[in-house]
């Protein structure tokens, strides 16, 4: 199968180009189907590396594929080859399996659309750069996928550019972004510095893999514990991981992200892009493993972004800005993980959650659809008899991200629970608790406000009614892999073998046999316990919410005596107004008053502005002498020679 794998982007590639250059001239869906069979073929001939890779010995599942030279200069050298192992091939199955039903239901979604072929072009763009981004056998070539993404996201979010709201919404995630990349480019520059290199198996080595002949121990590997270097480059590509993976302080981006369309919030924002920091933390985790401050950070901001971004979720009234502040506190769990070096935990949680959020956003856009672009939860309500497709796929989704076993979730988010516990501290694990009851109680509130209840809207003149199978048949697949995946690493208490540990470990065995404290240990009775006590709090959140919202037509009376503190949580604490008043306004109040009116308009244009009137008076002081009168052009040559000649004579 290794002779295939430059089809993986190949195909979504080739129908990129299809579509751009004759989509606009495309009858009916053909452009979608066009863009979906493509992703289709790429997951076809990524699940067959999968096996293939699965056939092999441990040791030898690892592929290096070089196509061609890129950069050789000095000692630096740096090709355009993809390095395919257990992590990459994980996010590979992810981002064309998922990315593929998201396609499947576009289809229908953005059927009458102006821009139709556009907004296939464009997914097809994000799958490339996003296979780019996982496939690399580099840091360079990686930033070159991860900026490909930004901009696809860029794109995506202002689709509909008509509107003012979603074109703001487009440059906010665009510059928000930028600030985390600039410290990916700062941690590629400290890396050449200490390095000479940006491949990852010069830098990180091979693991527990045979790559090229034989097991590479990478430079990092030399470095102290808590050397400098190693925490500066560190630091500085978690920064670029608050922006990709929308943590604090740089998440205000993605709830914003939900003015495009409800595909791309279900691609980008819950299944692919916004995993990318966790696949850069995992495939350097040795780099991280060697830098405890460093850890100690990733764990902190991940804790803290997972339970702000939960108290935010929990009074949100837009369904899709219910799931945008779940992907975020999600997203902190996975960093929780990873903070605390259980980088296997961290990268399951990307898995399950790509099963459950994926279902969660389309089936609000299955919702939305059917309320002909409604979003407000206030103004639903008793839409189970509706659409019993999508309220199972739902509920069965809600019941995975709030931990309820045998839900792919339960496992995930145990998982990360006990590693909290057992690896890093009580409070770590406190957080990621209080976060988990948040995260059952606002799910089901807007699983009771939209699906219970009596209907919120006028049935006389508009009846909800359930989508076609191009939409529902990803729901139904994405709640199956909801409901299944979780398996796919069970706990060791349940007496089974975990095997997505065992799949990933020659990846990241080093970087968690390093970041384990010594003397860390646990008992199964520690983990049952942890986990009864994991399940107790989701079913709380669960039972707060049916108290409050089940048989509502309105919001609970609950939230307006909340009075205060009500409104401080609805309006997200503020945040953005914080942002906009501490940095927004601040910059372009400087820009407008300092650097445009006095640098620009009064220095640069005064200086390029006099050098011309300058110019303008000198020519219209040469401009005199040309009269056009043949005398006096006469005389001025005999004075000229004159003076020539007088020269010659004296000296």
């Amino acid at each position: 199968m290794t002779q295939f794998i430059p089809y993986i982007v190949l195909a979504p590639l080739a129908a990129f180009v299809i579509n751009t250059l004759f989509g606009s001239r495309m009858k009916g869906q053909t452009s979608g189907w066009i863009a979906t069979i493509a992703v289709f073929i790429s997951f076809f001939i990524t699940a067959g590396l999968f096996f293939d890779m699965l056939s092999r010995p441990a040791e030898e599942r690892a592929i290096h594929y070089t196509m061609l030279d890129w950069i050789h200069v000095g000692r630096v050298q740096v090709n355009i080859a993809y390095l395919i192992d257990q992590l990459s091939i994980v996010f590979m199955l992810v981002i064309t399996g998922v990315g593929a039903f998201i396609h499947l239901y576009s289809i229908s979604y953005m059927k009458g659309d102006l821009g139709y072929w556009r907004f296939f072009v464009y997914l097809n763009l994000f799958i490339v750069m996003m296979l780019q981004l996982v496939m690399a056998d580099n840091f360079l070539w990686t930033f070159l996928g991860w900026e490909g993404v930004g901009l696809c996201s860029y794109l995506l979010i202002g689709f509909w550019y008509d509107e003012d709201k979603n074109n703001n919404a487009a440059k906010k995630a665009f510059i928000v972004n930028r600030i985390g990349d600039f410290g990916f480019l700062v941690a590629m520059g400290a890396m050449l510095w200490q390095f000479h290199s940006l491949n990852y198996l010069d830098i990180l080595g091979s693991g527990g893999n045979i790559v090229d002949g034989a097991r590479q121990v990478g430079l990092a590997a030399s470095l102290p514990m808590g050397a400098g270097i190693v925490t500066i480059i560190t630091l500085m590509l978690f920064l670029g991981c608050t922006g990709k993976s929308a943590q604090i302080p740089l998440y205000v981006w993605l709830p914003d992200a939900m003015a495009g369309p409800t595909p791309v919030s279900a691609l980008i924002h819950a299944a692919t892009m916004v995993t990318s920091g966790i696949f850069l933390v995992a495939r350097s985790n040795i780099l991280f493993a060697l830098s405890p401050t460093t850890l100690s950070v990733v764990a902190a901001v991940g804790a803290v972004t997972a339970i702000f971004a939960a108290m935010i979720g929990v009074f949100q009234n837009d369904i899709k800005k219910v799931l945008a502040y779940s992907t975020v506190s999600q997203l902190g769990y996975m960093f929780l993980a990873l903070g605390v070096g259980a980088f296997t935990a961290g990268v399951f949680h990307v898995v399950t959650h790509a099963f459950f959020k994926a279902c969660l956003f389309l089936g609000s856009g299955a919702v939305i659809h059917a309320m002909h672009h409604e979003q407000d939860m206030q103004k639903m309500g008793g839409l189970r008899k509706y659409l019993p497709i999508t309220f199972w796929t739902f509920l069965i989704a809600t019941l995975a991200i709030s931990g309820i076993p045998p839900f792919a979730g339960f496992f995930s988010k145990d998982e990360i629970l006990f590693q909290a516990f057992t690896r890093g501290s009580v409070i770590l694990w406190l957080i990621g608790a209080i976060a988990a009851i948040l995260t059952a109680f606002y799910m089901f509130r807007a699983v009771y406000l939209t699906f219970y209840g009596t209907p919120r809207f006028d049935t006389h003149h508009h009846t909800p009614h359930e989508v076609n199978w191009k939409m529902w048949l990803p729901l139904v697949v994405l709640a199956a892999l909801s409901t299944v995946g979780g398996f796919l690493a069970m706990p060791s208490v349940f007496g089974a073998g975990n095997a997505f540990e065992s799949w990933l470990e020659p990846v990241v065995s080093h970087g968690e046999a390093i970041s384990l404290a010594a003397g860390a240990s646990s008992s199964g009775a520690l983990e049952w316990s942890l986990m009864a006590v994991s399940v107790a709090l989701a079913l709380l959140g669960i039972l707060v919410a049916y108290r409050l919202y089940e048989r509502k037509t309105t919001l609970a009376a609950a939230e307006a005596r909340l009075g205060a503190t009500y409104q401080i949580v609805h309006n997200k604490f503020y945040v953005d107004e914080i942002y906009d008043a501490g940095v927004v306004q601040p910059i372009f109040n400087i820009s407008n008053s300092f650097l445009w009116k006095i640098i620009d308009v009064g220095i640069i244009d005064g200086f390029i502005n006099g050098v011309a009137h300058a110019a303008e008076i000198g020519s219209g002081w040469i401009r005199r002498i040309q009269t056009g009168i043949a005398q006096n052009y006469a005389v001025l040559i005999v004075v000229g020679l004159v003076v020539v000649v007088g020269w010659l004579v004296m000296f």
